[in-house]
């Protein structure tokens, strides 16, 4: 950080890096704050003078609150990360964020601002409609949620959540929750009403307000849906929602298994950070105002698909979703980052395309739908699969044969469904011939006990 904060300096002030001495009232702070929400975000130093003399504060903690009160002063407010005291040249400096992509525009005391240059200068009427056409996003999650009482919002999360944020102790938990936008009132945090976001973020039962608040996750045992599946319905406070939806995909997500040295390694097909990612996007980026529809997530053989409601928000298209920035919901991405759910805002995509490539897998396939948004990743490619006609030099039996081609037809296969292809055979043979095909590494098992079930370990057998 440190060294950042130095280059920063040593560039000067400019279109996304603004300087303020530690003596600027909020006022100021607001103004220029405004200014780089209204452009491409940046940086603000407070404690650095105009012309990059580093002067430092006196008391970080001040400066840090300054900040948070100036950008309420803002309309809409901006959800600020919590500003980061710095250690330069001997001296104490605050480095206030301003995310890049935040999907409103934002006025001061009437006054539309834009950073140019070194400067904030007032935005033209032109400027203005056009900055309104490029991100017209109406802010659901800053509305407040009809009938909502303090009482709907589970404060033991709430605590937990200032405890992470190291938050000072002069601040109550209302009105650190106020100032992530997450209350809304005119009479302080007692009278105050939970907004969409906070609902979504602390609520005890967010789909009472919300019902397609939630996430629909389905395990096929095959390549296409059918019949049988595994089905979990996910429903919380949006934090829980991600931990469970993660644990559902690395549950039911296939595995491989490799040989490191004499010891079996068993790991999932797709990297768990690119998994908790994609989950992590859906839930940050949809659209909590469309109703009628959760994100789905639908598991097979050969791939995973992330749908989650609404489309692309603002400028951001597929063709350009990797250099584009536009955040629908910057209270949740806000307040996800702080928990450590969203590593850098905005570098979610990023991250999943670096980690995929580290892993020697495809990149994923992104798609718009008539509503919506989906996401689908692809296991790693096998060199060289096995081929039906090559089970005949791995000493199979006629049974086993029969097993692979009716898992090729259907999905799956049980020890039941075995017994009934072959009723003569003992349920201890029937065993053995399938934990056969396992250490083969033809067969996958899935699940324990009576919930037991095998899947192809290459899902290319069955395009073979």
């Amino acid at each position: 950080m440190e060294a950042e904060v130095e280059s920063q300096i040593e560039h000067g002030a400019g279109d996304r890096t603004a300087f303020l001495p530690e003596r600027a009232d909020p006022g100021t702070v607001a103004e220029t704050l405004s200014a780089l929400a209204n452009a491409r975000g940046g940086t603000l130093l407070l404690g650095v003078t105009r012309a990059g003399a580093v002067r430092g504060v006196r008391d970080p903690d001040a400066q840090r609150d300054k900040a948070l009160s100036a950008a309420l002063l803002v309309e809409p407010p901006i959800v600020l990360p919590m500003p980061r005291p710095v250690a330069l040249r001997g001296r104490a400096i605050v480095a206030v964020e301003v995310p890049a992509g935040l999907p409103n525009v934002y006025q001061l005391g009437g006054r539309f601002l834009v950073r140019d240059g070194e400067q904030n200068r007032p935005l033209r009427l032109a400027e203005v409609h056009q900055l309104m056409a490029q991100r017209g996003v109406t802010s659901f999650e800053t509305q407040p949620a009809r009938q909502a009482t303090l009482g709907d919002l589970d404060w033991e999360h709430v605590r937990h959540y200032e405890n992470r944020l190291q938050q000072a102790t002069n601040l109550d938990p209302g009105e650190v929750l106020q100032r992530r936008g997450c209350l809304v009132s005119s009479g302080g945090a007692a009278a105050a009403t939970p907004t969409h976001a906070g609902l979504l973020l602390f609520g005890r039962t967010p789909s009472r307000w919300l019902p397609s608040a939630r996430i629909t996750a389905v395990r096929y045992p095959g390549r296409e849906m059918g019949d049988r599946f595994v089905r979990q319905e996910i429903s919380g406070a949006l934090p829980d929602q991600i931990r469970k939806a993660e644990a559902f995909l690395l549950a039911n997500v296939t595995q491989e298994v490799t040989l490191e040295g004499w010891d079996q390694a068993q790991r999932t097909t797709y990297p768990e950070e690119v998994l908790r990612e994609v989950v992590v996007n859906a839930v940050a980026h949809r659209d909590y105002a469309a109703q009628g529809e959760s994100i789905r997530i639908f598991c097979f053989t050969d791939r995973v698909e992330v749908y989650s409601p609404g489309r692309l928000p603002g400028h951001v298209t597929v063709e350009n979703i990797v250099e584009e920035r536009f955040s629908r919901n910057p209270i949740l991405v806000q307040v996800l980052a702080d928990l450590g759910f969203v590593e850098r805002l905005g570098y979610g995509i990023d991250r999943m395309l670096r980690l995929l490539d580290q892993a020697g897998q495809p990149p994923p396939r992104f798609e718009e739908t008539a509503a919506g948004f989906r996401v689908t990743l692809y296991p790693r490619q096998a060199s060289a699969p096995p081929e039906p006609r090559r089970w005949e030099h791995l000493e199979l039996g006629e049974r086993q044969v029969k097993a692979l081609q009716y898992v090729i037809d259907e999905g799956r296969i049980t020890n039941r469904e075995y017994q009934g292809l072959c009723p003569d055979v003992s349920a201890e043979t029937i065993r053995r011939d399938l934990a056969d095909l396992v250490h083969k590494d033809l067969l996958l098992r899935i699940g324990r006990k009576r919930a037991t079930y095998y899947i192809l370990k290459d899902a290319s057998l069955a395009k073979s």
